[in-house]
């Protein structure tokens, strides 16, 4: 496998999405992650905002403060990296004309409105097909545009579509409420990373053919494709939460809590040499995996910690690991942001202050890594409305005064 380009080792290869534009009316996190995705791949984005405000992430916490002393959210500056920032007012009607007139600019364009509001609002797939016939056109919405069903009306976030995929019911014990968003924004990132394919398919046929396509994603379809067991394990007779056969359980080692997978009776006879009980491998209370499980607790539980009390959550790990038998360590906040595995692909990026305070915003970086795509510093997030002048006069070669006067009646800012 050839090696990954280096600082030192810039690549010749054009960025992989080189040449390839997206012009995104988008908030909060679903669209915004894909376009973010799509720009550190070499993608120009630009991102139409609302003069009020803009992007809702913006206004979220904890946030820094922008040059101008506005607020700059947590959702937004994890999800805004690469990206070009206009105002434009989308329901005034010369906001909805600059709209069209850019749109022919641009491969991609993409929205992440409730079902319907893009229609409304004269935007919508049919709207902006007719003036550019090839273009991609996105959509994300909580429960999509394309086929009819119940919960069109709905607004949703991230949790709302977790809790409908079933995963929260399956994993709440006794009369404890419902976990809500128990590993950050899976409800976004799915429909994200399913629109990010979508994407790059359509942009794979319409080399082939010329032509455009319709990408409609549901957050919902999104989270029960990754929540997937709810579904197949209900129809494999599994239901109610039940638990899994097999040891995904944590232990508690000399200084914190890792995390064992045993699945297979191969690994599970190999965890048992390991912490000094070869005889259980055929005692007939663990002769199927239901029995490792029901005996979790009163037997290999205590077994297995007073094994691993000795030695440090690393050192559990990398014997278990040596063993063949998966294991991990639960690291809190302070040992992710300094893991050395992260450092080293560049999957810490640092995003400076612009409000004085020392301690820089971390986010996560890219984590496709391909050998031809050339290592870049970040393009920070964009402050509000920040490249609107030089957008409308490149791409549609408006002059100061036609710009200024589209100010004075507020259709841009």
């Amino acid at each position: 496998m050839p090696p990954m380009s280096g600082p030192d080792e810039p690549s010749d290869i054009p960025a992989p999405l080189a040449g390839v534009r997206v012009l995104a009316l988008e908030q909060m996190q679903a669209l915004p992650y894909a376009t973010q995705l799509l720009g550190r791949l070499g993608a120009d984005v630009v991102k139409i905002e609302s003069p009020a405000g803009g992007d809702q992430g913006r206004g979220s916490l904890p946030a820094m403060s922008d040059p101008e002393g506005r607020r700059v959210g947590a959702t937004f500056t994890r999800n805004n990296l690469e990206k070009k920032s206009i105002c434009i007012d989308l329901k005034h009607p010369r906001g909805r004309e600059l709209v069209l007139a850019l749109a022919p600019k641009f491969d991609v364009v993409a929205e992440n409105f409730k079902s319907g509001t893009a229609d409304r609002l004269g935007i919508g797939y049919d709207d902006i097909r007719a003036v550019h016939p090839s273009c991609i056109y996105l959509s994300i919405s909580g429960f999509g545009n394309t086929v009819p069903t119940p919960y069109a009306t709905w607004p949703a976030f991230a949790p709302i579509v977790e809790a409908m995929s079933g995963i929260y019911e399956l994993k709440r014990r006794d009369d404890d409420p419902p976990v809500t968003a128990p590993v950050g924004g899976l409800g976004d990132l799915s429909a994200a990373l399913f629109a990010t394919i979508g994407v790059l398919a359509a942009l794979r046929q319409r080399d082939q053919s010329g032509v455009g396509q319709y990408i409609d994603i549901a957050m919902f379809d999104s989270v029960v494709a990754m929540t997937d067991v709810v579904m197949n394990f209900w129809s494999l007779g599994q239901r109610g939460g039940e638990a899994s056969p097999l040891i995904s359980h944590g232990f508690q080692t000399g200084d914190g809590w890792i995390i064992i997978q045993t699945g297979r009776e191969h690994q599970f006879a190999a965890l048992m040499r390991l912490i000094g009980h070869p005889e259980w491998i055929d005692d007939e209370r663990f002769a199927t995996r239901q029995g490792w499980v029901d005996h979790l607790d009163d037997v290999l539980r205590p077994a297995i910690e007073k094994w691993a009390s000795g030695m440090t959550r690393m050192e559990a790990c990398a014997v278990l690991g040596d063993a063949g038998i998966a294991a991990g360590p639960c690291f809190n906040d302070d040992e992710v942001v300094e893991d050395p595995h992260l450092r080293a692909r560049g999957m810490v990026v640092e995003i400076p202050r612009s409000d004085g305070e020392t301690q820089p915003v971390l986010t996560p970086g890219n984590p496709v890594r391909m050998s031809g795509l050339r290592p870049r510093h970040e393009q920070r997030v964009p402050w509000l409305g920040e490249h609107t002048s030089d957008v409308l006069a490149h791409e549609l070669a408006l002059g100061p005064d036609e710009i200024e006067d589209l100010r004075r009646e507020g259709v841009v800012a």
